[in-house]
C-alpha cells in the first residue's frame, strides 16, 4: 500500500484546518496538490476518508478511525526524532505555545528575541486564543492558562500570579466621576467578558462577601479588547496587572477602588501533556519564561 508520512500529515492538516485552502496555506502547498494527495491516499486505502461538499468537508466513519491512527503514527515519529536530538543535549525542533492574546502580547512577545538567541534550534509557533483549547486537537505543546485548573490529565507548572485592578481612563472619570464606593459602580458603564461568567466577578470586598459579580453594559470576548475600550474612555474594567501596569504608570488608566480590592491574585499556569520526548524543549521554554515573569 506504501503510505508515506507526508500523506498522513496532509490528511491531518486538512482535518484540523477545516478546508483545503486553509491546509494549503498552512503547509505552503497548492489546494489542487492537496486535493490530489487526498485522492491518492483514499485510493491506497480503497475507502473514502472525507465527504466533500462545496462548503465543508466531514470525516466518514473510516476517516475518524484513520485520523486517530494517523495522529498516533506522526506523534511517534516526532518522538523518535526528538529522542535522537535529546541525546545530543541540544534542544531543537518545533514547539507550539498557545496563550491568551493579552498574555502573549504583554508577557511572551517582548522576550522572544532573547529566547531565539539562546535557543536558535527551536522553531516556535505562537498562537492566541481567548478560550482554553484542546492541546491535542490544536497540536499544541504548551498552553498558558489563567485561574483555577480543571483538567487533571495535563501536567501543570505554576508561572506566577497576577493581581486584578479596577481601572478607567482619566477622560472617563472626568466625564462620569470617580466611584468612591462599590455601590456607586451601579451608576457607571462597566466593561465585562462575554464568557466565561467567572471573569465578571471582580475582587471587591463588600458586606455580602469577598467578591462582586457585575452586570456589564458593554461586553467583549477578550481582555485586550476590554483594555482598548477602557483606554478609549468607554467604561470601567477589571484587568490583570500584567496588562495594565504600564498604562497605570503612564497615567493612561487610573487604578480605582483600591481600598476595596481584596487583593485576589489570578494564578497563571503552563499546562502540557507528560511527554518525556518533549521535556527538554518544554522545560527550557518554561524556565526562560518563568525567569522573565
Amino acid at each position: 500500500m506504501n503510505i508515506h508520512s507526508d500523506d498522513l500529515r496532509i490528511f491531518i492538516a486538512v482535518v484540523d484546518s477545516g478546508t483545503l485552502s486553509a491546509a494549503a496555506e498552512l503547509l505552503g502547498q497548492t489546494t489542487s496538490g492537496l486535493s490530489r494527495a487526498l485522492t491518492r491516499l483514499e485510493q491506497k486505502l480503497a475507502t473514502s476518508l472525507l465527504t466533500r461538499t462545496t462548503r465543508r468537508m466531514e470525516l466518514t466513519e473510516e476517516g475518524r478511525l484513520f485520523l486517530d491512527k494517523a495522529r498516533t503514527i506522526i506523534a511517534a515519529m516526532e518522538e523518535a526524532e526528538e529522542a535522537i536530538q535529546v541525546r545530543h543535549q541540544r534542544p531543537s525542533g518545533r514547539l507550539r505555545v498557545d496563550a491568551s492574546p493579552p498574555f502573549m502580547l504583554h508577557c511572551v512577545v517582548p522576550h522572544i528575541a532573547e529566547f531565539r538567541s539562546n535557543f536558535p534550534d527551536i522553531t516556535l509557533e505562537l498562537t492566541s486564543n481567548d478560550q482554553n483549547i484542546d492541546l491535542l486537537e490544536h497540536r499544541t505543546d504548551i498552553a498558558i492558562r489563567h485561574g483555577a485548573l480543571q483538567d487533571s490529565m495535563l501536567h501543570a507548572r505554576r508561572l506566577g500570579a497576577s493581581q486584578l485592578h479596577i481601572v478607567a481612563s482619566p477622560d472617563y472619570l472626568r466625564k462620569h466621576g470617580t466611584p468612591a464606593s462599590i455601590e456607586e459602580l451601579a451608576q457607571h458603564q462597566l466593561l465585562g467578558f462575554t464568557q466565561p461568567e467567572s471573569l465578571n466577578i471582580w475582587p471587591l470586598r463588600q458586606q455580602q462577601g469577598e467578591d462582586l459579580t457585575i452586570t456589564p453594559t458593554l461586553l467583549a470576548s477578550g481582555g485586550e479588547t476590554l483594555r482598548q475600550l477602557a483606554l478609549h474612555g468607554l467604561g470601567i474594567a477589571c484587568l490583570s496587572a500584567f496588562m495594565v501596569r504600564q498604562d497605570i504608570a503612564q497615567g493612561a488608566l487610573i487604578d480605582i477602588l483600591g481600598s476595596h480590592n481584596n487583593g485576589y491574585r489570578q494564578q497563571i499556569h503552563a499546562v502540557y501533556y507528560r511527554n518525556t520526548q518533549l521535556a527538554r524543549r518544554i522545560s527550557c521554554f518554561l524556565d526562560f519564561l518563568q525567569l522573565k515573569l
